[in-house]
């Protein structure tokens, strides 16, 4: 007997295979795919020299910059150690630097005439001294931001750690430092 053979039969089932195939062949690809992302994405973001900060990326920018933007100047004998600013809704400067720790009340006081004294009891563990200023307490009229927070490490008995912050807390609001109007306008 010779077999007969039903040809729309047999390519019912290899299509059906072939389908199959495809749908397996998808589902296996998925892990790669993921896997090949963490080979490639992870390191490429721990390679990066920004540094992060909450949503925004902290750059690299001017002290003497940073510093303006909250109403003061980087004082007499301070030994800069990094300055960033971020942009987004709320751009703020960052200032860290070492400054002889017997000048820092007077550089305070300098900077900030209004200002209270400062604070023995500071939210930071590691801070011996902070100031938090506001815009309408006593920041400069020259002040682009709306406040300033300084921390003060003691680091031995000649240095002070010093951490500056000033910032904005508005959509909208100035994003650097203030800006001297042209003569007779």
């Amino acid at each position: 007997m010779t077999e007969v053979r039903d040809d729309a039969a047999t390519g019912r089932d290899e299509a059906r295979g072939r389908a199959w195939r495809g749908i397996f062949a998808a589902v296996a690809a998925v892990p790669v795919l993921i896997v090949g992302v963490l080979v490639v994405g992870v390191p490429a973001l721990l390679l990066t020299d920004d540094e992060e900060v909450g949503r925004y990326v902290a750059e690299k920018a001017g002290c003497a910059e940073a510093l303006a933007f909250g109403g003061a100047a980087l004082p007499e004998g301070a030994r800069i150690e990094s300055c960033t600013v971020t942009h987004g809704t709320d751009p703020g400067y960052r200032a860290v630097f070492r400054m002889p720790r017997a000048n820092v009340r007077g550089w305070l006081a300098g900077s900030y005439p209004d200002a209270p004294e400062p604070r023995r009891a500071c939210a930071s563990s590691d801070a011996d001294l902070c100031l938090g200023l506001r815009r309408s307490d006593a920041l400069p009229g020259d002040a682009g931001a709306h406040g300033v927070q300084v921390e003060i490490a003691h680091q031995d008995a000649e240095t002070a750690l010093v951490s500056f912050s000033a910032f904005t807390i508005c959509p909208g609001c100035q994003h650097g430092p203030p800006r001297s109007s042209p003569a007779g306008g």
